[in-house]
């Protein structure tokens, strides 16, 4: 988060915000998404567990803050790409800065696409960047639509449930098999081109009229 505009006090509380956010990220790395502990966290910062209170009063807070930055994270990335795409290929940009994203902030990932832990939910706060990559995605798929490349049933939330549900799973598969490859070399990575070409013959601009 930035801190541009805010006083002294304020720069010095988002930031100590942020460092704990970032060893949270660290810890949950090594330990796992699920087995974030705040008393690891004071520790990591030489704060006492009492004081890390002050800024988030329980695990389920640091998770939500998280969850936040990341969506919000990954919906600007897909901005900028799209903003800077070739006509017509904003889609592919889209997904490809989504896949680079995911592979680079693989924890993240974890948690804002899987329900790796228990009894969290994010608040509606955090959700709004996810619920504003979803519109993103349906104001592209519509302008593709408009330009005669896909059937307005790709802007429905069949449409929409779908798109995500490839690109994740592939996302998916290249997380579970080979977390450790980039983006360019992940085999299953190499699959989103393929998956996205599916979708397009899925909502071909003829869908139903076919004989």
């Amino acid at each position: 988060m930035s801190t541009t505009g805010l006083d002294r006090r304020s720069r010095r509380r988002q930031q100590t915000i942020d460092e704990i956010l970032d060893v949270s990220v660290a810890l949950m790395e090594t330990e796992g998404v699920a087995a974030l502990s705040l008393s690891a966290v004071a520790r990591q910062l030489g704060m006492r567990p009492p004081s890390l209170y002050q800024y988030f009063p329980s695990k389920l807070a640091i998770y939500d803050a998280l969850f936040q930055r990341g969506s919000a994270q990954i919906r600007d990335a897909q901005r900028e790409a799209r903003a800077r795409a070739p006509q017509d290929q904003e889609l592919e940009r889209g997904m490809v800065a989504f896949s680079r994203w995911c592979m680079d902030n693989q924890v993240l990932t974890q948690l804002l696409f899987w329900r790796t832990v228990p009894g969290f939910t994010p608040s509606p706060e955090a959700f709004a960047p996810a619920e504003d990559m979803v519109n993103d995605l349906r104001s592209y798929l519509q302008q593709a639509v408009d330009k005669g490349r896909l059937h307005q049933d790709a802007t429905s939330d069949e449409g929409i449930a779908l798109f995500t549900s490839l690109t994740a799973g592939v996302l998916s598969q290249q997380m579970a098999n080979e977390p450790q490859a980039t983006y360019e070399t992940g085999r299953y990575m190499k699959l989103m081109p393929t998956v996205l070409d599916m979708f397009y013959l899925h909502y071909r601009p003829t869908r139903g009229k076919e004989k």
